[in-house]
């Protein structure tokens, strides 16, 4: 997972460092589908999805794959945009957790 932004590549290196100690844990099991203020963008074919947490608080979301492993539960910040990417399975949902 990487972070979308005009950030350069050694800054969001250490964000992605930082954004790893916020995560929820790998124990955290995915719950209802995330609200509409987390804005999602999907290009299924290059297995990679991005959310923008637009809810004005912290959420904690997670990529659900279908007929794949799920990815880790993460904390992100208003305003914030995550780049998820999968190897095996089909885009199913961006939960929460």
């Amino acid at each position: 997972m990487r972070f979308k932004n005009t950030l350069t590549t050694a800054a969001a290196t250490a964000m992605i460092a930082v954004s790893a100690l916020t995560t929820a844990g790998p124990a955290a099991a995915a719950g209802g589908t995330a609200p509409a203020c987390i804005a999602r963008e999907v290009v299924k074919q290059n297995k990679t999805a991005w959310t923008t947490n637009n809810c004005g608080k912290n959420m904690h979301i997670q990529l659900v794959i279908k007929n794949g492993p799920d990815q880790q539960c993460w904390t992100t910040l208003p305003g914030e945009t995550l780049e998820w990417k999968w190897k095996v399975g089909s885009y199913g949902r961006i939960a929460v957790c």
